[in-house]
Formats: structure tokens, sequence, C-alpha cells
């Protein structure tokens, strides 16, 4: 097969980036990766705002695939097509992203490829590590928790996932409620460093109960109830706030680490020639958690692998690769593709988290 280079445009949240990558199924390069994050326009609201992440990507995305291209050595001639995250996400970025990705197809005669974000993530361990098919994603992020049977670039099944909140956004919460920087998920670790995993024991959702699926918003209400019941006139002391950090991390990896034992046993049913458990996603960063996950891979004999962190949390060089991917198989979409809020990857899977009108988010 002959190398294709594509270009990706990522813009599902906070990040916008642009990538190009080039080569064939599980053997291509980034030549270039360019994101411009937003944490100044919303550290003062202590989360995303949906309406200026927009606004930001609708101002930043032309310049970033400027850049990128530019990084890349190639113009758009070079190209064999453009991908774009077309959904889950905000539905504002995702638009942003999708109008300029039309616009540059149509613009230089290129071909458009939509991307569902979730197989960015779960398709980048192919391009980092070029691990075949069938792998074990544990997809681990601020919006998303999931584990994930990747047969193919198409081909996923939901083996389990969070009910309610993702750990990412478990960790943005706790961070707000201990008032530590946001995001929250670095900052309540490196909090938890100085803290004492046992002096608070909070729960560990649904290990009680059979399957993969796990729930992380109960364990968000303990803290609360534990940090007002330490405070002294409505001020926490430092000592309490490393503690509740190191409780509350001990927790997520306990129940982690749990769910990721069970879900290797039911993949390990389908025999794969060499087991991988990848992880992506940006709390796969917190070195808490994955040394759980590395201890349970080495005692089921299951390779362990992660993207590096600047292709572990949003980007488009992730997206570029999906689009390769898809587009090696023969997909291609055109001027009709939409942006969607809401899209799962198991298409055959119940929906976990609401429905409503637009569907099951996930």
């Amino acid at each position: 097969m002959s190398q294709l280079t594509i270009l990706g445009l990522e813009s599902s949240c906070d990040d916008t980036g642009a990538a190009v990558v080039r080569g064939t199924p599980g053997d291509a390069t980034v030549l270039s990766s360019v994101v411009e994050g937003q944490n100044s326009l919303h550290e003062a609201f202590g989360g995303v705002v949906p309406e200026i992440a927009a606004r930001a990507h609708a101002e930043r995305i032309d310049v970033v695939v400027r850049h990128a291209l530019e990084r890349a050595g190639i113009a758009l001639s070079d190209l064999d097509g453009v991908a774009v995250t077309a959904g889950p996400g905000l539905i504002g970025g995702v638009m942003s992203g999708v109008m300029c990705a039309k616009g540059i197809a149509i613009g230089a005669g290129l071909p458009l490829i939509g991307v569902n974000h979730l197989a960015g993530h779960a398709l980048t361990p192919r391009l980092t590590d070029g691990v075949a098919f069938p792998y074990l994603m544990l997809l681990v992020s601020g919006g998303h928790c999931q584990f994930l049977l990747v047969r193919g670039p198409e081909d996923y099944s939901r083996l389990g996932g969070t009910i309610d909140d993702a750990p990412g956004e478990a960790f943005d919460k706790t961070a707000r409620l201990l008032a530590l920087p946001q995001p929250g998920g670095p900052s309540v670790e490196a909090a938890a460093l100085d803290g004492d995993p046992k002096r608070f024991r909070f729960p560990r959702p649904l290990l009680d109960r059979p399957g993969c699926d796990m729930s992380f918003s109960g364990l968000k209400t303990a803290l609360l109830r534990t940090r007002d019941e330490v405070m002294d006139d409505n001020r926490l002391k430092a000592s309490d706030r490393v503690d509740l950090c190191a409780g509350f991390q001990a927790a997520v990896v306990d129940v982690l680490v749990e769910k990721t034992r069970r879900a290797l046993a039911i993949y390990l049913q389908d025999a794969p020639a060499v087991p991988v458990l990848a992880v992506a996603g940006g709390v796969a960063a917190n070195k808490a958690i994955r040394a759980g996950l590395e201890t349970v891979c080495d005692q089921m004999s299951v390779r362990f692998t992660a993207p590096p962190l600047a292709l572990c949390t949003d980007n488009g060089a992730m997206i570029a690769y999906a689009g390769l991917e898809r587009f090696a198989g023969g997909a291609q979409d055109d001027m009709t593709l939409a942006a969607r809020p809401r899209w799962p990857l198991d298409q055959a899977a119940a929906g976990m988290l609401g429905g409503g009108k637009k569907g099951p988010k996930a």
C-alpha cells in the first residue's frame, strides 16, 4: 500500500489541534502536531465554558492548520485527504473544525474524512507503537472512561465504562472542592504525593457488582462530606488537603485497577496472539494510575502501552491517523458531514449516559 499524507483537525473540547501524519495503517509518522490550549481562558470559571471554547476554536483553527503545514514542510497539494473530528464533543467547537475542514477540502479538491474523537484515542497505539488488532483500550480522560475491545479501525466493542462522571471530571471537581488550581488532575496528583492515602477511606463504587462499569460521582460526594467534617472554622488545613487528595486518588486507582482486571479477563478469552492493554486520555498521565495498571498487566502477562503525553491528550495527530485508517479502508465523507455532540463508538451497545432526543452520550 502506498503512503498516505493526511491533515487532521481536532476541536472537540478546549484544545485546538492540527497535525500532519504520513504512512500506512500500523506504520505512520507524525510530521507535525500543533495544539493551542485554552486554560487561561477558562481558569476563572473552574472549568470549560462551551461558548468561550467555541469562539476560541473559530479564531485559532485556521492559524493552527497553517502552522501544522509549515512545520511538516508540505503544501495542501501534497495531502491525500483532510480528517476532522466530527463528534462527540462540545458542539460549537466540533462545528468550527468541521466547517474549516470542509473549506480546505473544497478549496484544495481533497477527500474529507469524518472521525469519531473516541476512535482517535482508541487508534493512537497503532500510530505510536504499531499495535496489532485486537487489543484492549482503556480510554480515561476528562470526559470519557471506557473499556474498548478494538478489533479494527471501525470495529469496537465496549466492555464497560462510567455511568456518570469520568475520572478526569472527578479530579477537576475534587480540585475545586479543595481550592486547588485547574486542571485538577495534575493538582490533585501533586498534592497526593505528600498525603496519607490510608487516613481517609473513601468508597470504591461498583466493586461489589460484577462487570466493568464504573462510577465516580459518589466518590466526589464522599470527599465533599469528609472535607466538611475536618474543616475548622471554614478553613482546611494543608495536611488535611493532601490527605484528602491521597485518599481520593487511591480510591480511583483501586477502581480502575480492579475493573481493568475484569476487562482483561474478558479480552483474553479471544486468545489474542500478543495481548495488549493500551491506555490513552489525559488521566493516563497520572503516575499512580499508570503504576497500578502496569502491575495488573504484569500479573496477567499482558503488554502495557501508553502513548506519550502529547498524544494522550486531545491532538490533531490522532485524528489524522484515524482518518488515514478510515481512508485506507475506503471510507470517505462528503459535504453533508455534520457535527455530532454525541456519537458512541459501539453503536450496538446500550447507552450508558443520559440520552434524550440527541441519543446516548456514550
